[in-house]
């Protein structure tokens, strides 16, 4: 019998399209992982080639590089303007909040309590900042920079540092409030309450910590935008030892980062997806083998964003023996305050802006650490953040494992950003 070489030509093709479906059904997933949380609680959603940057669909290599790097990308600037109707209206009313459960927490219920105090026309009061167990407390300017927030928003709603002596606890009202409020949403919803009461205490929770701009959201609130991208920054002290390490991390090149903690992974079932080669999250083992086949060389250096050394992690280690934790990287002399006790907020924000700035970032886990570091990095212009697949085969293109976000625009931080 004769073999008919255009059968054996189009089952080849129609395998080579089922793989790349099957890597682009699993990165849409990676975004998509959603699950329901209330108020405070914890959770966690979901080539030797030398690539450097994707230009009208032409790959443009990076000359005198290891691995497949991308360019930082300087084309985006801000596009949001506060008019004259957004500029700060005082009122005798007050609105609360804290600030928990780490900095990728804290971006959202900023920008949700500055839309409510701004579209309330109520004063905000500056938020303490509370750790996972009873008792974790610490103030704003333990973190952040309280000058720099106070200036920031200005024009769109009057800050103080604390709540006056004359206002009672009792008169405050406490309201929830989903993630990405809306204007509409807050007057139907919490301008009856705050006008009955006088103040209130807001409190966001998180339908979805996925950060993608659908067509359901409409035009991006200026004052949204400036909360979210424009108002946050960290105190000196705090920003100075972030940039230590990332100079130490510097040294030998580019680098990067890998949100990957060891205690998280063991709560999860990472299981398949469905689409080829795709999971919910990866273990250090498959981490390594997916940059590996990437194309990045054994001296690449990594940082984990898992607090203390694993045993699991050692096969990343012997892969890429540059890979660090906080504890190998963090001068001496700074240890025993940032490391050493038991609120982990200041480790928490290390690794998320060391996540931010890294040249290249992975995302062991889905969810919002995962969906705000984007933000944070689309707002950087670094582009190169790439969802992790089981890879067939010996390589593959760090162009095909492009997170969604980036490689469709589809993230929040494009509507702010243009």
């Amino acid at each position: 019998m004769g073999v008919d070489l255009r059968q054996i030509v189009a089952a080849i093709l129609t395998i080579t399209m089922f793989v790349m479906l099957g890597q682009m059904l699993h990165r849409d997933y990676f975004d998509a992982v959603q699950e329901k949380v209330e108020g405070d609680a914890h959770d966690i959603e979901f080539h030797g080639s030398k690539v450097a940057v994707v230009e009208d669909g032409l790959v443009r290599v990076s000359e005198g590089t290891k691995g497949p790097w991308m360019h930082d990308s300087h084309d985006l600037k801000p596009c949001w303007s506060i008019s004259s109707s957004d500029e700060a209206v005082s009122s005798k009313g007050y609105v609360t909040f804290s600030l928990t459960n780490g900095p990728e927490y804290h971006i959202s219920q900023i920008t949700d309590a500055v839309m409510v105090a701004k579209h309330l026309g109520a004063t905000l009061v500056l938020p303490d900042i509370r750790g996972s167990k009873p008792g974790d407390e610490m103030n704003f300017e333990d973190i952040y920079d309280v000058d720099k927030f106070v200036k920031s928003l200005e024009s769109v709603v009057k800050v103080v540092k604390k709540l006056p002596s004359h206002v009672s606890l009792r008169d405050i009202a406490i309201v929830k409030v989903p993630t990405r409020v809306a204007e509409d949403y807050i007057k139907e919803h919490i301008d009856p309450i705050f006008k009955s009461k006088g103040n209130i205490r807001v409190t966001t929770y998180f339908p979805s910590v996925n950060l993608r701009k659908t067509s359901l959201d409409g035009e991006t609130d200026p004052v949204s935008c400036l909360a979210m991208f424009g108002s946050l920054e960290l105190q000196p002290g705090v920003s100075d030892l972030v940039e230590s390490m990332i100079q130490r991390l510097n040294s030998g090149g580019r680098f990067v980062a890998i949100d990957l903690r060891v205690e998280i992974l063991e709560k999860k079932n990472c299981r398949e997806t469905g689409a080829v080669g795709s999971k919910t999250c990866y273990n250090a083992q498959e981490i390594a083998l997916f940059l590996r086949k990437l194309g990045f060389a054994s001296d690449t250096t990594i940082y984990l964003t898992q607090p203390r050394w694993e045993s699991s992690l050692n096969i990343l280690k012997d892969i890429f023996p540059k890979t660090f934790t906080k504890e190998t990287i963090m001068p001496a002399s700074k240890k025993s305050k940032y490391l050493e006790l038991e609120n982990s907020e200041y480790e928490n924000v290390i690794d998320f802006y060391i996540s931010s700035r890294s040249d290249v970032f992975v995302p062991a886990i889905p969810g919002l650490f995962y969906a705000n570091t984007v933000g944070k990095r689309i707002a950087l212009g670094k582009p190169q953040v790439l969802v992790p697949a089981e890879i067939s085969g010996t390589s593959g293109l760090s162009t095909d494992y492009i997170s969604p976000y980036i490689s469709k625009k589809n993230h929040l931080a494009y509507s702010c950003f243009c």
